[in-house]
């Protein structure tokens, strides 16, 4: 293997991109196309007399409404930076990572970005790092493309599964993963909302006429801040849809959405005994692959499931995917929840045989019918005792 020697890149990243031998070494994608985002990561040799070094590429692909989302890079092998990019951008999907050669993973930059061209989209910056990608344009056979959705969508293993993503991309107005999920002509003209809609919520009934088995949901969507519940029967053949028919629909108010997608919080309290650096140190090694943001008294970390198993069940709720919340705010508490028993049971595991442990006492330990958590986070209360005192004044 060739000696890699790292220097100062002139004219900077997009240059050597541009301008230096680019050599394909691997790439992936996740298999969430179903879910209806996708990540990509692309590792390349960039070289000349001079010098080699590896280039790493990450895309976060929406086939909604955003398209070519986010793009990452890094040059060099920094391990520990490559994981945490990798985490950071598409560690939440909740998917596997199945590999793709030059011409698949080239095929799906074009496709984003001709998706955003063409609804007007930004892409993201800095365009000269990939732009390299649409010089020749690729073209997939019929076989082609079908061994790349088939690398792109999970295997079905239930009807329930099968009926849920089916619902999930036929409200998201995503045809094309709708279509891989079914057989045959489906008209969904009367299924579709005015706008993109989110499935919310689930409720699949087995229903028997005249011998014939058919399955009837109870969705409830939002789209543009607004609620509504839409039942529709669907029928199925070899895992694949091959007929729905909508049989209402009607708009409920956001305390009646409310109602419906209630559920239990399970929340522990911990006192941070440590100084903010040092708890924080200790802690990435749980939260690097959460999702974080920044609030006026903490941090929440959103910790995602590593499957979406949340889909393969009689009853889908969209939030069943996170796995846990953690809140440290400003002020030495940690508020750790998690929407089942079991979940915080693995939480408090977890945190326990992590070096974070010796730096956290657990003080308190709660079960809530509703989430309140988020309700904390927005409040202008420092401690969580002291706003659980005021709601019960």
């Amino acid at each position: 293997m060739a000696e890699r020697k790292f220097k100062v890149i002139k004219g900077g990243a997009a240059a050597a991109v541009s301008n230096y031998h680019r050599k394909f070494l691997s790439a992936f994608i996740t298999d969430t196309r179903l879910m209806g985002v996708v990540g990509m990561y692309i590792h390349w040799e960039l070289s000349n007399n001079d010098y080699i070094t590896d280039f790493h590429q990450f895309f976060y692909f929406d086939s909604e409404e955003y398209g070519f989302e986010t793009y990452k890079s890094l040059f060099g092998d920094n391990y520990d930076e490559i994981i945490m990019t990798e985490q950071a951008l598409i560690g939440g999907l909740g998917g596997n990572k199945v590999s793709v050669g030059e011409k698949e993973a080239t095929f799906l930059v074009q496709k984003y970005i001709a998706m955003n061209n063409r609804l007007s989209i930004p892409l993201p910056e800095p365009q000269n790092e990939y732009k390299f990608l649409l010089q020749h344009p690729v073209t997939l056979s019929e076989e082609e493309s079908h061994a790349l959705i088939e690398k792109l969508c999970t295997p079905i293993e239930s009807e329930y599964q099968l009926i849920n993503y089916f619902l999930m991309r036929v409200f998201g107005k995503d045809i094309e993963a709708a279509a891989y999920l079914s057989a045959g002509d489906i008209v969904l003209d009367d299924i579709f909302e005015k706008t993109e809609a989110t499935l919310c919520k689930n409720t699949i009934e087995e229903c028997y006429e005249d011998g014939e088995l058919s399955y009837l949901c109870e969705s409830l969507i939002e789209f543009d801040g607004k609620y509504k519940l839409v039942i529709t029967e669907i029928y199925v053949t070899e895992r694949k849809v091959t007929k729905i028919k909508k049989r209402s629909s009607f708009f409920v108010t956001p305390t009646e959405a409310a109602m419906m997608l209630n559920h239990p919080e399970f929340i522990t309290v911990y006192e941070i005994l440590a100084e903010p650096e040092d708890f924080y140190r200790q802690f990435s090694e749980i939260s690097g692959g959460s999702m974080q943001t920044l609030h006026d008294n903490g941090r929440l970390y959103m910790e995602f499931n590593k499957s979406n198993n949340h889909v393969n069940r009689k009853i889908f709720r969209l939030n069943e995917d996170i796995h846990g919340l953690y809140y440290a705010t400003d002020y030495g508490q940690l508020i750790v929840a998690a929407y089942s028993l079991k979940d915080i049971h693995d939480i408090e595991k977890t945190l326990s045989k992590n070096e974070v442990g010796g730096s956290i006492i657990a003080t308190a330990k709660y079960e809530f019918k509703e989430p309140i958590l988020y309700e904390f986070i927005q409040s202008d209360f420092e401690d969580f005792t002291d706003f659980l005192e005021f709601l019960n004044t």
